[in-house]
């Protein structure tokens, strides 16, 4: 590597006018200038190689899976072009797909897509930059990915054998929980990464992460709601590190500033150090009453976790009235249901204050290094575990004895759980509604607000009504407003009701 500094040394036997050293100074800055700025083109570099190395992961999976263009340029003969679930899915991540659906395991009488893997897109949201993955990890830290629920809130477009973590909803080429495992590899790597699912979603979740390590996914036999799943991931890795401090995020969340997540995490580890639950409090950008909220208590005065407070309390949903009270005092964070700990703390508060749950999780970690073992515990155990989220059964009672921080953070967030909150997330021209899907088969006129999904390949055409949610599947079409999209899970209770199961 050759330097220019601009000025020529003096000539033999001659002493630099600048005696007092001046010049050497000015060289050494041009130097050190000159090393930063090759730091800065090597690390350019290796980001390029890594990104060129998943690419060619994606296209040798894709080989070997057979995924082979006909004559057309179509992937499957005799598909319909302009289907919203028969386009195959971007070979960037950078352009937009025309379906959220990336697993071929999706809905019921929907064509199969191709499975496709892509590294995080430089211009999506879940980009971690300009830091080296190395600096950010944590030794001792695993993380618990859980996923489960069928995102009822989404139906028709999020059905139990297929829920919206499986999805691609903002059509960027990843799915919610590729996104959730892109965002916290960082400062885990697979080898500390373990994700909690039912039998169901086994098979889609490994095609859609193919690097997670088998061991680490736990399959649990039903759905018992958040403790069990958490804490049986927690008794397990426990088990095999007993220092393990474990942080569980959901698998469906959107997540934007991935710089200040990771730093509220890493935050939220050091407090957990100290033997605390630890949850991150999301600024409430407005007076939600689809979430939790957390009442910010004393500051700790831990000086690795500098923002670190003890909660006060955990409040469940407000109404609009009282949510904005909570806003106006500046002391009230959201609940994301992100929690960090030490596993052995959580297994002891579990104890404390759900010796039956605690004990019987206990028993299936304990038979969990041998299969027939395992099995036998999980068919005995499980189905008599208590069904519980991990704020009533821990968080709430931990919190009013002062063994529970929160870190407050700054990143934007949101759980998707309505169509109203995914429309917010999607682009649109001005006083269109958004699409999610395929935009040629959406033509409108005198159309402001609302979210159409054509996920049939219908043309779908819309006069004179704002704000509408219409979900156009293959076999079921909802149709209700933004501001009554909490309530869809309503129609998902009659139409079990009515027998209309299969297509739930």
């Amino acid at each position: 590597m050759s330097f220019s500094f601009g000025s020529a040394a003096p000539p033999a036997g001659q002493v630099s006018s600048s005696d007092n050293g001046l010049s050497v100074e000015f060289m050494f800055s041009q130097i050190m200038g000159a090393v930063q700025k090759s730091q800065v083109e090597i690390s350019d570099l290796r980001q390029e190689c890594a990104d060129l190395r998943l690419a060619n992961a994606s296209l040798e999976r894709q080989i070997r899976e057979g995924f082979q263009q006909n004559g057309n340029g179509n992937y499957y003969a005799g598909s319909r072009i302009g289907s919203g679930f028969v386009t195959p899915v971007p070979g960037s991540p950078q352009l937009r797909a025309k379906s959220p659906f990336l697993s071929p395991h999706s809905i019921p009488s929907l064509v199969a897509v191709p499975t496709s893997h892509f590294p995080s897109s430089p211009l999506g949201d879940n980009a971690v930059a300009p830091f080296q993955l190395a600096v950010r990890d944590i030794p001792g830290f695993y993380v618990v990915i859980p996923a489960g629920g069928a995102g009822t809130r989404l139906w028709p477009l999020s059905r139990e054998e297929h829920p919206k973590f499986l999805l691609d909803l903002t059509l960027k080429g990843r799915s919610l929980i590729q996104a959730t495992w892109d965002r916290l590899l960082p400062l885990s790597s697979p080898l500390r990464t373990t994700v909690v699912a039912g039998p169901g979603h086994v098979k889609s979740i490994r095609e859609q992460l193919p690097d997670l390590l088998s061991h680490n996914l736990i399959c649990e036999p039903g759905p018992k709601d958040s403790m069990a799943a958490i804490g049986l991931a927690a008794a397990v890795l426990a088990k095999r590190d007993p220092n393990a401090v474990i942080g569980s995020f959901a698998a469906d969340h959107m997540i934007s500033g991935d710089d200040a997540f990771l730093s509220a995490v890493a935050e939220a580890v050091e407090v957990a150090k100290k033997d605390y639950l630890v949850t991150i409090g999301i600024a409430p950008s407005h007076p939600s009453t689809g979430f939790g909220y957390i009442r910010l208590g004393n500051k700790l005065g831990i000086k690795e976790a500098p923002n670190a407070r003890l909660v006060s309390s955990f409040k469940e949903k407000p109404d609009a009235r009282t949510a904005a009270a909570y806003i106006g005092t500046g002391n009230y964070r959201w609940n994301a249901g992100m929690f960090v700990t030490k596993a052995t703390v959580l297994l002891d508060l579990l104890k404390d204050y759900k010796p039956e749950l605690h004990d019987g999780l206990q028993k299936i970690a304990a038979a969990w290094d041998d299969e027939a073992l395992r099995q036998a515990a999980l068919n005995e155990i499980w189905p008599e575990l208590e069904k519980i989220p991990i704020d009533n059964a821990v968080a709430e009672p931990a919190a009013a004895e002062g063994k529970v921080a929160v870190v407050p953070a700054t990143f934007g967030w949101d759980d998707v759980g309505d169509f109203s909150s995914l429309a917010d997330l999607l682009p649109a021209e001005s006083n269109q509604p958004r699409v999610l899907g395929d935009s040629s088969l959406v033509l409108t006129e005198q159309v402001a607000g609302g979210i159409v999904v054509p996920g049939s390949g219908r043309l779908i055409t819309c006069l004179g009504v704002d704000d509408l949610v219409i979900v156009d599947m293959p076999d079921t079409l909802l149709v209700t407003t933004r501001a009554r999209s909490q309530e869809v899970k309503r129609l998902v209770k009659k139409c079990r009701d009515a027998g209309w199961k299969q297509l739930l």
